[in-house]
Parts: structure tokens; C-alpha cells; sequence
């Protein structure tokens, strides 16, 4: 599910139903005994409560399993305006609240001068939520729109001019930690992108070292399914803004791998979650990659020597 179609589902929960709203009916739901109406928001209000302890749970779970947040780190939180980012942001400052070691949030967000990009909501959103931000306007919207023909990806020249950006804010600010929003899908969407179309087996890290050694990249949704965050999106509201580039352009490979997820998933229920346990189960000599196991210094043992009478 993209951002516009995240957008649609919370303006429409969000729209006021006529019936609800008229006085009469405000204070005949008042004296009436609990009926079905009640029982459903007494059911939907356990559902939401189990949907948060499990979010909260497996990005904590995800911190600790990778050691993504140390005391006195200042985790740069990035922030797009879609629904993985928002919900990042705020698990983190509940987890915050009850962790055992003190660290810092500063929420950033990008501008890349996007046509009709709201630039209001998010300043209004983090003021309103007391949360330290800041905002670096770059126009890299033109600079892709400009190299990459009509039609073509813009993925991978957008990501790069993005991270080189965040790198220089995460100095600037001097943030220890830079965190991202990805979840669970993104990294086996990229596992099976690699595997399909680069040859590769490798996916998406939960946490890794910039290329200078000078950064250091935590993603706390990397055991969080993108289905989750959809629904924790719907329930919170946030005022989702959605991307004119990638977010925009329907034929990516990462979006037919995305079907074709949802379709094994429909078939075979359980497939995607062995799938990604067998991203924490590798045995490299089973596996082709010499550089990764040394193959030369397998060999049979000789018998052990007979013990003399």
C-alpha cells in the first residue's frame, strides 16, 4: 500500500457520520444499554491496544537484538511525511520514556521542493508534539527530474542525493545515530530484488556503517510488517504526505516484488515469516561464496591412532 492510498483510508475513518454527529442520537446512545455499536469499539479499542504493545515490542526488540541505541546517543530521526516515519518517531520517543539509558530524538525532515509539497504540516506536527526538528530544504526534486528520462526509475539517484544530504544534517547536528524508517517488507522486498535481479544474496541491514565510517544507520522497524504500520497509521491520523517521485510511479520492480510477496503470502500463509527467519539462520558453507567460508580447509580428519597395549 502506497502513501496516497494510506492518505484515502484516513480521510475516510476520519469523516464524521451524519447520524453520529446529531444531538438526538448523542443522547439516545447515552441512556441505551451497550449494544452492538459499543461492543465494536470495545473490540476495536483491545485490537489497537494489541497493535501498539506489538509495535512497541519488536522495534525494541530489534534495538536490543542489534544494539541500534546506546546511552547518550543523539538519534537523528529522519523523517519523509509517510506513514513508516511518523510511526517510527513515535515509538521511539515511547520507548524513550522507559528506557534504561537516557538518549536524545531530533526529528528531520527533507524539503526537496516537490510540487505541492504542504510545508507547513510537519513543522505544525513536531511543535504540536514538543519534539526538537529541523527542516533542510534542498531542491534535489529537479535535479532528478532533470537526469532521469520520463518513465525511469528515480529510486536510486533520489536515495543517493537524499543520504549524502542527511550525512551533512547528521553532522551538523551532531547525531550519533541516524534512523530510517524502513520495516520488515522493505527488507525482503530488497532481499528478492537483489536475489532476482543483482545476483546477490543480501538484503536490506538493520544497521550498518556509512561507507566514510563516519555515520552510523539504525533502522528500529526492521521487524515490523509494513500491513502493521498501515493500520497503526489509520488509527493515530498522521497527516501522511505523499511522495511526488518514487512514491509516485506505479511499474517499479520493488512493487511487483511487493505483489508477489502478498500473492505467496495469500497461498501459503507463513512463507514470508520463514522467509525472514532465514535471514537470521545463514550457513555460509552451504552457500557458493568462497570469500565468506574457506573451502580449501575442508578436508577429511585421519583416524585417530589406535591406543597401544
Amino acid at each position: 500500500m502506497n502513501e496516497m492510498q494510506v492518505v484515502r483510508l484516513v480521510r475516510h475513518r476520519s469523516r464524521p457520520d451524519a447520524a453520529e454527529a446529531a444531538p438526538d442520537a448523542e443522547a439516545a446512545r447515552d441512556t441505551a444499554p451497550a449494544g452492538p455499536r459499543a461492543r465494536d469499539t470495545r473490540r476495536a479499542e483491545h485490537e489497537g491496544n494489541k497493535l501498539s504493545k506489538r509495535l512497541h515490542r519488536l522495534a525494541g526488540q530489534a534495538i536490543a537484538d542489534f544494539d541500534m541505541i546506546g546511552a547518550g546517543d543523539r538519534v537523528m530521526v529522519c523523517l519523509s511525511g509517510g506513514k513508516d516515519s511518523y510511526a517510527m518517531l513515535d515509538i521511539l520517543l515511547a520507548l524513550r520514556s522507559r528506557a534504561p539509558v537516557p538518549f536524545e530524538l531530533v526529528a528531520v525532515n527533507l524539503d526537496q521542493r516537490q510540487p505541492d509539497f504542504p510545508a507547513d504540516v510537519l513543522p505544525r506536527y513536531l511543535e504540536a508534539l514538543g519534539v526538537p526538528f529541523h527542516i533542510e530544504t534542498q531542491d534535489t526534486y529537479s535535479t532528478v527530474k532533470r537526469v532521469i528520462p520520463e518513465g525511469k526509475t528515480m529510486c536510486s539517484l533520489c536515495s543517493r542525493l537524499r543520504r549524502g544530504i542527511l550525512y551533512r544534517v547528521a553532522d551538523e547536528l551532531g547525531a550519533t545515530r541516524i534512523a530510517l524508517g524502513h520495516h520488515r517488507d522493505d527488507i525482503l522486498e530488497t532481499f528478492f530484488l537483489n536475489l532476482f535481479y543483482g545476483g546477490q544474496l543480501k538484503a536490506m541491514p538493520p544497521k550498518l556503517v556509512s561507507d566514510d565510517g563516519r555515520h552510523v544507520v539504525i533502522r528500529p522497524l526492521a521487524y515490523v510488517e509494513e500491513r502493521d504500520l498501515v493500520e497503526w497509521a489509520l488509527l493515530r491520523g498522521y497527516p501522511i504526505i505523499p511522495c511526488n517521485l518514487c512514491g509516485s510511479q506505479a511499474n517499479l520492480k520493488r512493487q511487483e516484488t511487493k505483489e508477489l510477496m502478498r500473492e505467496w503470502e495469500k497461498r501459503f500463509p507463513g512463507r514470508i515469516d520463514t522467509i525472514f527467519a532465514a535471514l537470521g539462520r545463514v550457513t555460509p558453507s552451504h552457500l557458493l561464496d568462497r570469500s565468506r567460508f574457506d573451502f580449501g580447509a575442508v578436508g577429511a580428519q585421519p583416524p585417530a591412532a589406535a591406543p597401544e597395549h
